[in-house]
């Protein structure tokens, strides 16, 4: 094909390239296809022709266009975590501290329904594991329940179930908070009959060395997944200067994104379960670093860091305003 019939063929596409750029991915990629078939043909056919360099400039445009996407793309991600999910987060202190004062008090209550009732932590925990349990304290191995899987099963089964249970805590809020505050209820006493039978059975510091290696944060997710459901009652309840729907999509919203941040949490704490929880007999130096580096991420992250990014932002707005 003469180089004049090629550029009347291409020109009015080149041009619309040109002068009517895209931010569609899809549609820079297509184009992107486009110029490098089309310059591919110039540099075979036309290698020194002015053609060729007009369309390898107008291809290399696309591209930083495609590699400008990504980045912002990736900026975005790294945004989120920096600085996006903190100030939700902060925004709801108050809510996050609701649902610790919740799910404390119905861990207490349940410590002291069992140090009162030699049958209420059967009754929570079940005859089977009670009885499994004293059977392992009697071997000598009181926390080999975690030993019963191997690893990578026990750590796939319990990352799917902590996210349906802190899911299924956030959803409920729906139900005016009843739902969650149920959720925690059931949590809470839980956790309080659990840690009160190895108290009374003489294992309090080992359990908390060993349990709460993965516990730390695993207790962690279920209270600020109780912190969106309730994030979520309060809109649906109370949506202030909004109607109720918009104001039921704002806090559905904040709280999909606490509970998008919990992922790493969820998955962290599987794995300690899973991989790290079933060597019982480690050093104790060992298992307080893990319980202290968790403890201390939790507090960092969703606590302090928050709470310093909001000043910040604060002190930024008064130097624009």
């Amino acid at each position: 094909m003469r180089e004049g019939q090629f550029i009347q063929q291409n020109i009015a596409k080149w041009k619309i390239y040109q002068y009517e750029p895209t931010t569609d991915p899809d549609e820079m990629a297509e184009r992107f296809t486009e110029l490098v078939n089309d310059l591919g043909y110039a540099k075979t056919f036309y290698p020194q022709s002015k053609v060729t360099a007009y369309l390898n400039k107008l291809a290399s445009g696309i591209y930083l266009g495609i590699y400008k996407n990504k980045k912002e793309e990736s900026s975005r991600i790294t945004r989120f975590w920096k600085r996006e999910l903190p100030l939700v987060i902060r925004k709801y202190h108050r809510e996050l501290l609701y649902s610790f004062l919740f799910f404390l008090f119905f861990a207490l209550i349940a410590a002291f329904s069992a140090a009162n009732d030699q049958q209420f932590v059967r009754g929570v925990l079940g005859n089977s594991y009670v009885e499994m349990t004293e059977q392992n304290i009697a071997k000598g191995d009181p926390f080999g329940v975690y030993k019963n899987q191997d690893s990578l099963s026990m750590f796939l089964w319990i990352a799917v179930h902590n996210v349906q249970v802190s899911f299924m805590i956030f959803v409920t809020g729906l139900l005016a908070g009843l739902g969650t505050i149920w959720m925690l209820f059931n949590n809470g006493v839980m956790l309080g009959s659990f840690q009160y039978f190895f108290f009374s059975k003489g294992l309090g510091w080992k359990s908390v060395l060993v349990i709460w290696i993965h516990g730390t944060l695993e207790i962690s997710s279920i209270i600020i997944s109780g912190a969106a459901g309730i994030v979520l009652a309060k809109s649906l309840l109370f949506p202030g200067t909004y109607k109720r729907l918009p104001s039921l999509k704002r806090g559905a919203a904040d709280g999909v994104k606490m509970m998008i941040g919990l992922v790493p949490v969820f998955i962290a704490a599987a794995f300690l379960e899973g991989y790290v929880t079933r060597y019982s007999q480690m050093p104790v130096w060992l298992s307080l670093f893990i319980l202290i580096s968790s403890a201390g991420f939790i507090v960092w992250y969703f606590i302090i860091y928050p709470i310093r990014l909001s000043e910040k932002e604060k002190m930024v707005q008064t130097v624009k305003s």
